[in-house]
């Protein structure tokens, strides 16, 4: 009796604290969008050829806070003819931004760049408003992605092109390096900054213009860049961005021939359709496509710097990025020191909404994130996989999921198979490096993968024999601007970020210059 009492008042108490952190979280929010509301950088229009503009049929679409399930504005819901406004605004725009010298081109980019900056604390507000990640977390973006808009203002005037030795004495060849034209670049909600400067960066650099497309979950973000851009002085139409109606806005900037490059970022499904689309009129695709990425975790890792980096590389994000880590794959002598010393860790982990001081986990980004993540649990469980931590809804409702942790994890499960995207870490367990590196293949992704072992030959064997176009070692976070971005197999094609990068917006002419010997 004494029991039930107890736990009846914990479980009042539990509610009680919901209850007053949801009205907390609500007060803290409500004050953060009503200031950002009244900042010059606040936009809710769609911008085409440097004006901003309503859908032509009036037609909106919400934008909601995730921890809160609040209002916070509402956008144009545009479609085929304001994609095909814009196409042709990017087109116009590209006949004088192509013909700036790259000096030119490198200050409108720094002065963005100067900008994003100067207003980060705002533009990590609204991330974390309007994709629900820690403020920390948000700002940590800003500084991410205003490295690649810094990064390709500089590496604008390192376009390099080339002199071939002539095969015969009177000719003279070379080559010339040009922007291939009006970019179209789709990205997702869960870097609703940094996934735009990634694409957006390289290719205004080189001279191409571009019509952005942004997740209609999280499109203020991208509006606020835009308008910085602006400030900054890049012209009209060089950049655009429209939002609404995915289906008709992908299919107008497959269907036109003057768009002559895709990128995106999103989905392996999606990327597929794209893809396909892109052949009618035979554009250039950029694709950042899903992953299921491996941590392997072996008996000669250092146990605090493994269970450090394996935490970074899950529970970023609260686990929603392509390059999480999807399977925890460990070797058997240090499986159960390292599930006990992981689970210590994940249970520190702060749940909450991102304004509030030291959580580290937000909400997910809607409902049907997180009956994804029921799905892949239960389908876990059906299999005979334990939850060690967690497993279910956390107690401040909405869409806020415990940190899990999941054991006896077998390679046909739905956990192990495909890329969960939410705060779950399985863990499997392997014998010999052989059979490690089998496992962490044995999957059509192919993006990031991580090693954690104090064995330098091991780390070149293993590194070189993943199938991955990342991989970290002994570290979970290891993205950045300087570094090419990209997967293998159905995780996508190109590379983002670094000198290779800006190559994905470049055409390469070959010139040949005859009767050079005519005085």
């Amino acid at each position: 009796m004494r029991v039930l009492q107890v736990l009846a008042v914990s479980k009042i108490l539990t509610s009680h604290l919901s209850r007053t952190h949801r009205l907390s979280a609500s007060r803290q929010m409500s004050t953060a969008a009503s200031s950002l509301k009244k900042s010059p950088i606040f936009r809710t229009l769609g911008l085409i050829g440097g004006k901003w503009i309503d859908a032509y049929d009036a037609k909106t679409i919400q934008v909601n806070n995730p921890s809160t399930g609040e209002i916070i504005a509402e956008v144009p819901f545009m479609g085929t003819l304001e994609t095909n406004d814009a196409i042709s605004s990017a087109s116009d725009a590209f006949n004088s931004w192509s013909k700036l010298t790259a000096a030119e081109r490198s200050k409108y980019l720094r002065k963005w760049y100067d900008l994003i900056m100067a207003h980060k604390e705002e533009l990590g507000q609204l991330i974390t408003l309007e994709q629900g990640k820690p403020l920390k977390e948000a700002l940590g973006e800003v500084n991410y992605g205003a490295s690649f808009i810094e990064f390709f203002a500089e590496e604008a005037k390192r376009i390099y092109g080339d002199i071939i030795p002539a095969t015969l004495g009177d000719r003279r060849l070379f080559v010339l390096k040009q922007p291939v034209g009006v970019v179209g670049a789709i990205t997702p909600w869960n870097f609703p900054l940094a996934m735009i400067t990634r694409k957006v960066g390289p290719a205004l650099a080189c001279g191409c213009t571009v019509v952005v497309k942004p997740s209609e979950l999280t499109p203020l973000t991208a509006l606020a860049t835009a308008e910085l851009a602006l400030q900054a002085g890049i012209p009209p139409g060089v950049i655009n961005v429209v939002m609404g109606n995915a289906t008709k806005i992908g299919d107008a900037l497959l269907a036109s021939t003057q768009v002559r490059k895709i990128t995106f970022t999103g989905s392996t499904a999606v990327g597929k359709k794209l893809m396909a689309g892109a052949a009618e009129t035979v554009k250039r695709v950029s694709l950042e496509l899903g992953g299921n990425a491996p941590c392997i975790v072996f008996d000669d890792a250092d146990l605090d710097v493994a269970v450090k980096g394996t935490l970074a590389a899950k529970f970023r994000n609260s686990g929603q990025t392509c390059v999480c880590a999807n399977r925890v794959i460990v070797q058997e002598g240090i499986y159960e020191k390292f599930a006990e010393a992981f689970s210590k860790a994940v249970q520190k982990l702060q749940v909450g909404d991102g304004f509030t001081e030291g959580v580290v986990q937000g909400p997910l980004i809607n409902e049907a994130a997180v009956q994804k993540v029921e799905t892949f649990i239960q389908d876990a469980m059906s299999k005979g996989a334990k939850v060690l931590l967690g497993g279910k809804r956390h107690s401040l409702g909405m869409t806020f999921y415990e940190p899990t942790i999941v054991t006896d994890v077998k390679s046909e499960m739905l956990l192990a198979s495909e890329e969960v995207f939410g705060p779950v870490a399985p863990i499997l367990r392997f014998k010999t490096e052989e059979e490690a590196i089998h496992m962490a293949n044995n999957t059509k992704a192919g993006l990031a993968a991580y090693i954690f072992t104090n064995n330098v030959q091991r780390t070149w064997r293993v590194s070189e024999a993943l199938e991955y176009g990342l991989v970290g070692v002994n570290e979970g976070i290891i993205s950045t601007e300087v570094a090419p971005f990209g997967g293998v197999k159905q995780s996508g094609l190109g590379r983002e970020g670094s000198k290779y990068g800006i190559d994905e917006y470049l055409e390469v002419k070959y010139v040949c210059l005859g009767d050079m010997n005519r005085s």
